[in-house]
């Protein structure tokens, strides 16, 4: 078993979409996300003649990333706000990397598809991205316009079942499920090195209340893991 301070079993596989600027198959134990990066030399009409990118993302999971089929929301005619929710994360996550000036009128349209969850997609989704956008700069000779590494990991206190208990790194389903607090945190590092910083904390008492240095504590846990998730990203680009 792992200890309460590791991460899942991690890959980075990069270039496994043909057509995307940039992709990357991220798997975290068995939460697996295919992330494809595209760039197309336009921007909204709201950000036209602004000299400026943008970025954006969507997010999805598969029918069967679940235990139990879920419908495409295509079908239903309408994206859930879970779904919602996310893909404006990553979006925002994502856009703390790029110098948006330094990218032109262009617009990197960054998809993310959950192909199996166990916990943590949204994080996953938002590591494994990263390296698909900095594979698309790099193909249209834009790395100039990425100016930080961002990661995401999940974090949380366990008190309950037979497995890891106590403040516990990168959270299986089953460890979610049963965390009395849980929190999702993204950080950002420059290129060039230097400290971490936060892009986005999210913590909730679940099943109770938490202290301030409970909280302190998960973000503590959650940035050392954001720091080895970017050593895993830069060994992908080498």
């Amino acid at each position: 078993m792992r200890e309460t301070e590791e991460l899942r079993p991690l890959t980075l596989e990069k270039s496994v979409q043909l057509h995307a600027s940039g992709s990357c198959l991220v798997k975290l134990g068995r939460t697996h996300v295919l992330c494809a990066a595209s760039l197309e030399g336009k921007v909204p009409g709201w950000m036209k003649g602004r000299g400026q990118g943008w970025l954006t993302a969507e997010y999805g999971m598969l029918p069967a990333a679940t235990n139990t089929r879920s419908d495409r929301e295509a079908a239903r005619g309408k994206q859930q706000g879970r779904t919602v929710e996310i893909q404006r994360l990553i979006g925002r996550s994502l856009r703390q990397a790029v110098d948006l000036g330094a990218l032109g009128e262009r617009t990197l349209t960054v998809d993310c598809d959950v192909i199996n969850a166990d916990g943590g997609t949204r994080c996953a989704a938002i590591t494994g991205a990263w390296v698909a956008v900095a594979l698309a700069l790099r193909s249209q000779g834009l790395e100039g316009a990425l100016v930080r590494q961002v990661a995401a990991v999940s974090a949380g206190i366990v008190e309950a079942g037979e497995g890891r208990r106590g403040l516990v790194l990168d959270l299986e389903y089953e460890e979610d499920h049963l965390a009395a607090v849980d929190c999702n945190l993204v950080a950002a590092r420059l290129l060039g090195g230097g400290e971490l910083e936060l892009v986005e904390l999210q913590g909730t008492g679940e099943g109770r209340s938490f202290t301030r240095a409970e909280a302190a504590g998960l973000m503590d846990l959650g940035l050392a893991g954001c720091a080895a998730l970017m050593e895993a990203q830069r060994a992908a680009l080498a």
